[in-house]
This record gives structure tokens, sequence and C-alpha cells, in this order.
């Protein structure tokens, strides 16, 4: 039996087919925006010798992390097409709940922040109760939520204002504790390394058993060979700082957690096959209802995590810990990302492109003591790019029938 490109069903695409045929197909994965963040990085280099230095890119390493994690929950909502505006109100609710209290309850760290967290959890059961069962509009949810969950937190915080958290504490060690042996970074890095190449062989070797295509050798040896040098180079920056900062361990353990639910089990495929048509996932079997309904449980959730975490960069919390930027930086990350909005298609890893790319704007931004309009113009440029190419992408798929 033969495949396309001439190579056996046993056998392996040639790297070359592979290739062209993701092009055509309009399947870009994350190069666009990889060349778009190289070519961001050089540009503010060329402005600011200082945008490339251990500093700032440590810096960077951890300023990510808060709006990363939002990001991640958002794309699940993404994947079954629908939209959750509410995740920057969530995440000040579960900052707000955690500070008062820890603070001023005097309750201890660890259950105040499990309570923030499920805080999230339950206002996402709410958001997927009222849009899956109900059947309200996501949209009409979401903003409803971004308003009612913002008003309850200052509620919450009331004559407070703002909340000094504990320097010393469990929260504020999130973005504030680096990892200074150097054997640290480097370890993270080759696990990361090992682990893609391990996994990616196995799929390899499942898929020729089933006699299916497979990627070919060279294909694999490529991507694991630019992994690597990425890893190993981000290892060198960090260790030339402080090391390897707590936050950016936690949210890559969180990513690859979170991407082996998507593409490993049952529970991913049925949230890609919901993102695909609801009517054809009712007729698989599927629950819609409960995917849906999780879907905004695991948005909220994660936009309670992201919230602990900026607030653990600030060691504050304050009535103006919400704002629309959180909001629009998060959806915005998962779209520049490859996430498309259009539902089916994106992997956690898109939230950690975008944030990046987000995030490399504003610190270049602020490097160069520019005004924060054009952060915002540039980024608003950006995000009508990625969604230009998703667009052309999904074009491109439905004329090899593949949308």
């Amino acid at each position: 039996m033969s495949i396309p490109g001439g190579s056996s069903a046993h056998g392996a695409e040639r790297f070359s087919d592979v290739f062209g045929r993701k092009v055509g197909g309009g399947t870009f994965g994350g190069v666009p925006v990889l060349l778009g963040l190289i070519a961001i990085w050089i540009t503010f280099q060329v402005l600011n010798p200082h945008f490339l230095s251990p500093r700032n890119l440590s810096n960077l390493s951890v300023d990510i992390v808060g709006t990363g994690m939002i990001a991640v929950g958002v794309i699940f909502v993404l994947l079954i097409g629908e939209i959750d505006l509410s995740v920057g109100s969530v995440s000040g609710l579960a900052s707000a709940l955690f500070a008062v209290l820890n603070v001023n309850f005097g309750m201890p760290e660890p259950p105040a922040i499990v309570l923030g967290v499920l805080c999230g959890t339950a206002v996402g059961f709410v958001h997927g109760f009222f849009t899956a069962v109900v059947g309200v509009p996501a949209f009409v949810v979401t903003l409803a939520g971004l308003l009612g969950w913002y008003g309850l937190m200052l509620s919450i915080m009331g004559a407070y204002g703002t909340i000094n958290l504990d320097d010393q504490g469990l929260v504020a060690q999130l973005t504030n504790y680096y990892f200074s042996d150097v054997a640290a970074a480097y370890a993270l890095a080759a696990v990361s390394t090992a682990g893609y190449f391990l996994t990616t062989w196995r799929d390899v070797k499942r898929r020729r058993a089933a006699g299916v295509p497979s990627r070919a050798p060279v294909w694999i040896g490529v991507r694991t060979g630019v992994l690597a040098v990425l890893a190993f180079a981000a290892a060198y920056v960090l260790n030339q700082f402080q090391g390897l900062p707590l936050a950016l361990l936690i949210f890559v353990v969180v990513l690859v957690i979170l991407d082996y639910v998507l593409r490993r089990t049952a529970y991913g495929r049925m949230i890609f096959a919901l993102g695909g048509g609801v009517e054809a996932a009712r007729r698989a079997g599927i629950s819609v209802i409960w995917v849906r309904t999780s879907a905004f449980m695991m948005s909220s959730t994660m936009a309670a995590i992201g919230g602990l975490f900026l607030a653990s960069r600030i060691n504050s919390v304050s009535q103006t810990s919400v704002s629309t930027d959180l909001l629009m930086n998060a959806i915005a990350a998962a779209v520049i990302g490859g996430t498309s909005l259009f539902g089916g298609r994106g992997s956690t890893w898109s939230a950690l492109l975008g944030v990046l790319v987000i995030q490399s704007i504003a610190s270049g931004v602020a490097l160069m003591d520019i005004q924060t309009a054009v952060q915002f113009m540039i980024t608003g440029g950006v995000l009508l790019l990625a969604v230009v190419i998703d667009t052309l992408s999904r074009r491109a798929q439905r004329a090899h029938g593949r949308a």
C-alpha cells in the first residue's frame, strides 16, 4: 500500500514530504510564531543592547508565568470553540481571597492557596452550567462573570485596599526563588530534550506497528536538535544571572502535564472532537455538557493559579490587581501562540510561545522607555497577524479537505 510522497505505509515519510505537506495544507505549527519572536528579539537587541542580557531574559522568564498560566486555561475553552472573558476577574478574586484569608484572618498559606484555587474551579463550574446546560452564549456568561467576579473581589477586599504578602511566605517564593546550582537549569534542559525525543520515537514505533505513515528519523532528529539548542542556550543564560527560577520550572511542568492530558488521554481527544463539531461529537457518544463544563472549570482554575503568581510577582494584592490588559494579554497569548479561534486546533505550548511574544514586546518597550501606547499598538498588530494566519491556514486546510 502506498501513501502520498511515494513511501510505504510501514515506512517513514521523508523530511521534504512532511514539510511540503504541512505548508501546503496550511498546517504551519509554531513556525510563524518562532520567526516573529526571533524578529522581535533581534529588533529590540539592535535598539537596546541590554535586551538580551541575562538579567533581562531571566526577568522575562518569570514575568511570563502569571499570564502564561491564565493563557493555558483559556486554550482549553478556545479548543472547544468558546471564549472566556472572565479570567482576569477570576485571577483577581482568587488572589484576593487568598490574601484576606492568610494575612487578615491568619489562615496558613497552604489551605488558603487551596481555597483560592478551588474558588476558581467553582466559578468555572458556574460558567459551564449556564453555557452548557442552560444554553446561554459563553460570551454573555463570561462577560457577566467579568463584572460580577470583579465586584465580588472588591467586596472581599473591602476597606483593606492593598494587602501586602509575607515576603518570606510560600506564595512570595513562587516568583522569587531561584535554583542557584547551575546543574538545575542544565538538568531541566536535558530532561526536556530527552523526554521529547523518547515520546516522539515511541509514537513513531507505534505508528509503524499500526501500519500508518510516521515521521522520518531525520525529521525527529532536526526537531530534537533544535529543542536541545534552545533548551541548553536558555539554561546557560539563566545560569549567568541567578539560576533556574522556580516559577519557570513550575510553568514548564504544568505545560507538560496538560499537554499530556490533551494529547494522550481520552478527555483530551474529546476536547478536540468537540472543537471540530458539537453535533458530530454528540453522535460519537461524547458527553458534550460535561466536556464543555470541564473546559470552563479548567480555564477558571488556571486563572486562579495565574492570579497567585501575579500576586507573588508584586508581593501584594490590591483592588487594581484586575485590569483589562490582563484579560487581553491572556487571550492574545493563546491566539498568537497558534491556538485557533475557530476551535479544534492548538496546544498548551501555544501559551508559552504567545506569552513570550507579548512579554518580549512589553520588556523591550520598557527598556527603551517608550510610551505604553506603543506596546498596545504593536501587540494589537501581532494579534491581528496571528488571526490572519489562522484564517488563511483554515482556508488552506479546507481546500485540502482537512477542515
